[in-house]
């Protein structure tokens, strides 16, 4: 061959795509960490789990709203009688609007008096003091109680006859023997003394919230505070506190159901009559009693939860929010 001769270029090899044939595609095996026998574990942990959710807590709620349509007292047929209960609840119920107001008090009380309470024994107890461990166990103790036995406690106290309130009273000489006060008998104070009893418990609640927010805030805050001569308040309200304001939101969002979910302690009560009505406890004399109002029970229930779901799609928005930036 002789220079000025063209030469002749071997074709390229085919390579697999669009025109190969499908025999002549490289297969592509992917390999997993899990073998059959551990998804079947996995998918049984996690669908057990999310399947009893659906069913007992957005499965009841879905039988709730239906049944607030209805006049089902648990025995005869069901029949649909449209918003009847709903508007025999905001027009004729004379107990719905009392309970209403009884747990807006509920949560007043609660945000005006035991939340700060609860933050300000976390500030106290933050600090290095000699035999904190001590004080924190005290102020926990009511937490790991439940409402009903707090209830209990407090209605030993509150006794008209022989209660420690009462005798102390007596005993200081503020009162006769023959004047003492029936503090859950009288439908005019027993719900603020019921709010007493409940803020013990939710005081520590809110102060283990706070303290465990008020550890993981940077020293260096302070101590760069302190350097530019703030005091103690000082470096509180303008430096640790912007910086809660997660467990802030936190804080507010659980005095505001620990306030709508208000029951055992109001309860064992008399049943939460004689001005101790709360929407919890309607619920309860209503879809339980002789008469089985289960369908105006339902509705009093739907307008609970709706008013429950304002502070949790705020507080789900926020978080989602916070995320996201």
């Amino acid at each position: 061959m002789s220079e000025l001769e063209p030469q002749a270029f071997a074709p390229a090899p085919a390579t697999a795509g669009a025109g190969a044939p499908a025999s002549a595609k490289r297969r592509r095996r992917h390999y997993s960490l899990l073998n059959r026998r551990d998804k079947l574990l996995l998918a049984t942990m996690v669908g057990v789990p999310l399947a009893i959710f659906l069913v007992i807590i957005w499965g009841m709620t879905f039988v709730s709203v239906v049944l607030s349509f209805t006049n089902w007292d648990g025995v005869n047929p069901i029949a649909f009688i449209g918003v009847d209960n709903y508007v025999q609840l905001f027009t004729t119920y004379q107990f719905f609007w009392p309970a209403v107001f009884h747990n807006v008090l509920w949560l007043l009380f609660f945000v005006a008096f035991a939340t700060p309470m609860g933050i300000l024994l976390a500030v106290l107890l933050d600090r290095p003091l000699r035999g904190s461990g001590v004080y924190q166990s005290i102020f926990f103790t009511p937490v790991v109680l439940s409402l009903a036995v707090v209830g209990f406690i407090w209605e030993l106290q509150y006794n008209a006859l022989d209660g420690f309130i009462n005798s102390a009273m007596v005993g200081m000489g503020w009162m006769s023997p023959n004047g003492t006060i029936d503090f859950l008998g009288d439908p005019s104070i027993n719900i603020y003394a019921v709010l007493v009893a409940a803020s013990w418990r939710h005081i520590g609640y809110i102060m283990v919230l706070y303290l465990a927010g008020l550890k993981s805030v940077d020293p260096s805050l302070r101590e760069a505070a302190a350097i530019d001569g703030a005091n103690e308040r000082q470096t509180f309200m303008h430096v640790v506190f912007p910086v809660m304001a997660p467990i802030n939101v936190v804080i507010i969002v659980v005095t505001v159901i620990e306030s709508l979910r208000a029951f055992d302690i109001a309860y064992i009560i008399n049943h939460g009559k004689n001005g101790l009505e709360l929407l919890s406890i309607l619920i309860t004399n209503n879809a339980l009693s002789e008469a089985g109002l289960i369908g105006f029970g339902s509705a009093i229930a739907v307008v609970l939860l709706v008013i429950s779901l304002v502070p949790i799609v705020i507080y789900l928005t926020r978080v989602m929010r916070s995320e996201d930036q």
